[in-house]
């Protein structure tokens, strides 16, 4: 209703966060990988998440593919060519198209896309499924915060996390569709005649997305979801194989080698890095707080979903699935499609970027695809690559959001899910009418700056829940090895301990999904 208002006040709030606590997003950030490392090479790797003999309820494959389409398939299909060339005009420290900064591009959008971002997604899908499958517990975030809340997890307190989350997800997800809706609306506009890319085409795309996404969510998780995220997965896959074998693929397997080396030599400086010292925080604000915002933003949905089909791994296997394997997946692609895009723009003298700042970002991908053969058949497959990543991050959404809002149902209702799905369709429309992307980007910071604090006492929370299991553990494994000395006090131990851990899973938490309290 007032458009130029809201863009106002969204605004003014973002810059108030990100001028006065960027510093949270980096420490938390931070603290999420060194979290996710100690993990995986801490004592308690080999708990598994759910009963001691359970095994994975899904492939290798359509567990990676679900990660893939929900973690970010989206966004690297947005960001393929667009930041690296962006970056490569202006980069963080060196002069603009130059040797360094190609290199500098490349770094920094792997460090956007590479460990920070998956580790906040590990550590909030552990507590999920830790909580959920191995105690019973409701698939809700508030679950996790039983061993430091206790009985108030599922009173306000627990009600007033689950609706943080609910709005973060909200926000997060309304960016990625306004994102999606803009480049399908540029290859649409780039491959007929008549179409333009307006704010009007975008909310027909919305709208029709929306009902392709309804239509989906119909079928369930195993159906629906497990299909478009295999499609997803093999169509993804193949385009990028088709860019690798038409551009410099030797350039581009160098250029991921020395990547990846450059990342990790110089991970710590980019991740600590705040500029205090020269004042220059232009493209701290505008890459590296704005992701960082997005994935925590993003990390109920994800995090929700992706402890949703781990069960029955280990905590190693899941740590390590979820961070290494997306990890390499994101250095590949930006390195062929950043590569790629790179040497494209400097064959047609500067057309690509001109193009993206003329017409927006979303225009990158089909401007450098249109100089490939079979252009117009490529950009199809483009386009319909993005909807199906659309369909499948709404479908899921409505699907966790469902979840949050029915008390931690594994298979919320059908009518509940529909709801869910015109609310984001909704909200996604809304702020591209008050003000494009600037204004869903914005929404999104703010929504996602109150659950950093979340995400932290979640972590903490973790911890403590599993060291109090693995010193049962210890002590069961103590007593197993009948040793005399040890025998009756570590019996009497282990009982006070199973007690105290006990009072940390009130009876009132677990909930009918047909698992009996035993299984506790």
């Amino acid at each position: 209703m007032f458009p130029t208002n809201v863009e106002n006040v969204l605004g003014a709030v973002d810059s108030l966060i990100s001028t006065n606590f960027g510093w949270l997003y980096i420490i938390a950030t931070t603290a999420f990988v060194l979290l996710a490392i100690f993990l995986i090479f801490g004592p308690y790797g080999k708990i598994r998440l759910g009963k001691p003999d359970e095994r994975p309820e899904y492939s290798y494959f359509t567990w990676f593919a679900f990660l893939f389409t929900a973690g970010m398939g989206v966004g690297l299909v947005f960001f393929g060519v667009t930041e690296p060339l962006t970056h490569y005009y202006n980069p963080p420290s060196a002069e603009g198209q130059s040797i360094e900064a190609i290199e500098q591009s490349m770094m920094y959008t792997l460090f956007h896309w590479g460990f920070h971002p998956w580790a906040t997604y590990a550590v909030v899908a552990l507590s999920l499924a830790y909580f959920k499958f191995r105690h019973q517990a409701p698939a809700l975030i508030s679950s996790a915060f039983t061993p430091i809340l206790g009985k108030r997890a599922q009173g306000g307190i627990g009600h007033s996390i689950d609706v943080l989350a609910v709005f973060a997800t909200v926000f997060g997800i309304a960016t990625s569709l306004g994102l999606g809706a803009s480049q399908i609306t540029a290859g649409l506009s780039f491959s007929f005649e008549g179409i333009n890319n307006t704010t009007t085409v975008n909310l027909i795309v919305i709208a029709v997305v929306t009902v392709l996404f309804l239509i989906s969510s119909i079928t369930g998780l195993d159906k629906g979801i497990r299909y478009l995220s295999w499609t997803n997965i093999v169509v993804a896959i193949a385009l990028m194989v088709f860019v690798f074998m038409l551009g410099s693929s030797v350039q581009m397997i160098e250029s991921f080698t020395t990547t990846l080396g450059n990342y990790i030599q110089n991970l710590p400086s980019m991740t600590l890095g705040m500029n205090a010292f020269t004042g220059d925080r232009e493209f701290l604000d505008s890459w590296t707080l704005f992701y960082w915002a997005w994935w925590i933003g993003w990390a109920p949905f994800v995090g929700t979903f992706i402890a949703r089909v781990s069960r029955g791994r280990t905590i190693r296997e899941f740590v390590v699935g979820v961070t290494a394997v997306p990890v390499l997946f994101s250095a590949l692609w930006f390195s062929i499609f950043g590569v790629a895009g790179i040497e494209m723009d400097e064959e047609l003298s500067g057309q690509i970027f001109n193009l993206m700042s003329e017409e927006g970002n979303e225009v990158a991908l089909f401007a450098f695809l249109e100089s490939y053969p079979m252009a117009p058949i490529i950009m199809g497959i483009a386009i319909l690559l993005i909807s199906s990543f659309f369909i499948t991050s709404a479908d899921s959404a409505t699907f966790v959001l469902g979840m949050l809002t029915s008390g931690g149902r594994l298979n919320p209702t059908l009518k509940v899910k529909l709801i869910w799905g015109v609310i984001l369709a909704g909200t996604a429309a809304a702020l591209l009418l008050s003000g494009g992307l600037e204004a869903l980007e914005m929404a999104m910071l703010i929504a996602a700056f109150p659950f950093v604090i979340v995400v932290l006492l979640m972590c903490f929370s973790l911890l403590k829940a599993l060291g109090s299991e693995y010193d049962i553990l210890k002590l069961e494994r103590k007593h197993r090895d009948w040793d005399p000395r040890y025998q009756k006090e570590s019996h009497q131990e282990l009982e006070e301990m199973k007690e105290e851990f006990d009072k940390n899973i009130p009876e009132e938490s677990i909930q009918g999904d047909g698992e009996s309290k035993d299984s506790k």
